[in-house]
């Protein structure tokens, strides 16, 4: 099978690219930079910048491939590129949703995908919601074949599972060195909410057995590990793999979102519920599908990398002083 993967260098899309190349697909990644990783594992590159006028439509209109896998697709009008590039040229398109769309409050757990899609909290979360209904209209008034994936918190070799108040936009390895440095940390609420993490290997499996699975156009699975864990947990792994006491800071979420609107807006629409999942869909379609990367394995793959990649173990100075004015000034309280 031939696969276009749009990204394909980021997080999640470097896992689905490996194993989709060690299944003997040829795999094309289209971006900006390439990855000279994935293309020394055999991969092509496909030099284009999809944000820019008609790349994306004159870089695909030649190729001959049978699925597309799109990791960067945000906004509805993304998602009219995808199509309009797509349309007629394949027989799979994946959109890469998230389960930060379902339903917040969310009143029934473990989730399934027959939870309502509603996120007054997270523009993100809206902006996916709005790229599924496109997807979806276009597949009943067009016959586009998409089917939809929403990861649920997905970390891997070179991202690691961080707090609820770090970003992915800030350096990852800060967090870690805060644990290091014996600096605390800040958990939301009590931190006895249960979350789900997702290692990208685990979550490739899943991707890459829908690949070529005709059953599965037209519908959305969500993709997930199935063992939750509560925050204080996961912050306490952090411990037993730097071999550190973690000190945790719980600080309401009604406070943050006093101080600081857009990230109690954040948790409230994601990290503040229990994000437990059923994956009984997806096991419908591939039967396969068994996750099997603990949380503490995973997280001592990714230190093990930035052991051996000192060069990437950047703090953000600047994010570890916010972080220590918002604990003082809940200290104060």
């Amino acid at each position: 099978m031939r696969i276009l993967c749009i990204g394909g260098s980021g997080n999640i899309s470097t896992s689905v690219v490996k194993l989709g190349l060690s299944q003997g697909h040829e795999v094309i990644i289209l971006n900006r930079h390439g990855d000279q990783e994935l293309e020394a594992l055999g991969a092509r590159h496909i030099p284009c910048d999809v944000y820019e006028g008609t790349q994306l439509k004159d870089a695909v209109a030649g190729l001959d491939i049978d699925a597309a896998i799109d990791f960067i697709c945000y906004t509805p009008e993304d998602a009219k590129r995808d199509f309009e590039a797509f349309n007629g040229k394949v027989r799979q398109f994946i959109f890469i949703s998230s389960c930060t769309v379902y339903q917040k409050p969310c009143f029934v757990t473990p989730i399934t995908e027959d939870v309502p899609l509603k996120n007054p909290y997270s523009d993100y979360a809206r902006n996916k919601m709005a790229c599924e209904f496109y997807f979806l209209e276009r597949y009943r008034e067009d016959d586009f074949p998409v089917t939809i994936v929403r990861p649920s918190h997905t970390y891997g070799e070179k991202k690691l599972v961080v707090g609820p108040l770090m970003g992915w936009q800030v350096p990852h390895w800060t967090f870690a060195q805060r644990i290091l440095d014996g600096k605390p940390v800040i958990v939301h609420d009590t931190g006895r909410s249960l979350w789900t993490v997702t290692h990208s290997d685990d979550l490739a499996k899943g991707i890459c057995g829908l690949l070529g699975n005709i059953a599965a156009i037209g519908h959305a699975f969500h993709i997930t590990n199935e063992m939750p864990m509560t925050w204080n947990e996961i912050m306490e792994t952090y411990g037993w793999l730097l071999n550190r006491k973690v000190e945790i800071v719980h600080i309401p979420t009604d406070y943050i979102q006093k101080l600081y609107p857009e990230m109690g807006e954040g948790i409230y629409g994601d990290m503040s519920e229990n994000g437990v999942f059923d994956n009984s869909k997806i096991r419908r379609f591939v039967p396969d599908y068994h996750p099997c990367i603990t949380l503490r394995e995973g997280l001592a793959r990714s230190l093990r990398w930035y052991d051996s990649h000192p060069e990437e173990k950047q703090v953000d100075e600047a994010y570890n002083q916010w972080m220590d004015q918002l604990i003082a000034s809940w200290q104060k309280v």
